[in-house]
This record gives C-alpha cells, structure tokens and sequence, in this order.
C-alpha cells in the first residue's frame, strides 16, 4: 500500500521563475492558457520591491485545456527553472516557445525526472 498519491507524478512540472511579479504574472499566463494554474500571482499579492523574487507553481500536463499560447511581453530575460517527468517537462517547454524566445542553458537528468534550466525572453 503506498502512502503517497502519485497519479500525477509523472505529469506535474514545478515551474520557478526569478523575475519582476509582471514578468511571473505573464510567464504563469501563458501556461495557464493551456494548464490550469491552481494559485495565480495577482496585483494583491505582487510585492513592491526592486529585487527579483522567486515565484513558483505546479502545472498538470495531463490537464489540458486545450488552448493555443500566445506571445507574451516580458520586461527583461527570464531565468526559468522546469522540475518534472521528462515528457511532461518537454511538454511546458514546447509551450512556453509559443509565447517566448527559448533559451536552453542547463538540463539535468535524473532516474524518473528532469530538470532544464531557459532563459525566456519575448519575441
């Protein structure tokens, strides 16, 4: 009997990004178009703060809404931390190339996850 859910372990990427909360918002935008984001950033929670911040969140790849991205504007590179099963990963990958320009810079393999490192930038 297992004591961990893991129906989805192998279609949940973690996504961080280190960038402005308007960055993150439009980053979290683009994903959520085509997987539903279950906690979004919004004006509210946006710290007021020069510095960058870390901001995270888990998409189900097997929840697909079915929408297309679209570009999105970014004030600066994004550095863009991708965690999850390898098809799943490549899947938020080939998504956030159809709102951004996509940098590859790291990717780690691992026995059942991957984890890549990008730089987005817009188009």
């Amino acid at each position: 009997m297992k004591d961990v859910d893991d129906r989805h372990i192998d279609t949940d990427v973690t996504v961080q990004l280190s960038c402005s909360g308007e960055d993150a918002r439009a980053v979290f935008e683009a994903l959520d178009r085509v997987y539903a984001i279950d906690d979004p950033p919004t004006a509210e929670r946006v710290p007021q703060v020069p510095a960058p911040t870390v901001w995270m969140a888990t998409f189900d790849t097997a929840a697909s809404r079915g929408a297309a991205a679209r570009p999105m504007h970014l004030s600066s590179e994004v550095p863009v931390l991708l965690t999850g099963g390898y098809h799943a990963v490549d899947e938020i990958e080939k998504v956030l190339a159809q709102s951004f320009d996509v940098r590859s810079l790291e990717s780690v393999s691992g026995d059942q996850e991957t984890e890549a490192r990008l730089l987005l930038a817009s188009r």
